[in-house]
């Protein structure tokens, strides 16, 4: 029995967090999307309105549908909810999969910029100050 002043007691508890809930436990121990690869600024919209009603689909996946309904990056849907980034991929890839939501990608690199060698050497040269 731990007495009140042993601090493993407390290591896991955190009033203001609520129950916690491991990552790999939202996403049923997946660590990457069943499709897609969502950059941090890919844009993504719910297809539907309503999602409580589908099958296999957790508190989560239902949150970020209900984000959705207006245009959101990955990065802020990851805010919104709490969960780190890789997490939110899972799911996203899970509703996608689905049709339940549309995800745009960020455009390639636009014509006109440096290729990677110009920035390769700008790296290096900071480097050799």
């Amino acid at each position: 029995m731990t007495g009140q002043g042993d601090p493993a007691e407390h290591e896991w508890v955190d009033d203001h967090a609520g129950p916690v809930v491991r990552p790999y436990a939202v996403t049923g121990g997946r660590a990457r999307p069943v499709t897609g690869t969502f950059d941090l600024i890919s844009l993504v919209t719910a297809t539907r309105a309503e999602v409580a009603s589908e099958s296999g689909l957790g508190p989560e996946h239902v949150a970020i549908v209900g984000l959705c309904q207006r245009i959101q990056s990955v990065a802020e849907i990851a805010a919104h909810l709490d969960l780190p980034v890789g997490t939110v991929r899972v799911l996203l890839g899970d509703l996608a999969a689905r049709s339940l939501v549309q995800v745009r990608e960020p455009r390639a690199t636009p014509a006109g910029l440096p290729d990677d060698s110009v920035f390769e050497a700008v790296i290096n040269g900071l480097r050799a100050l």
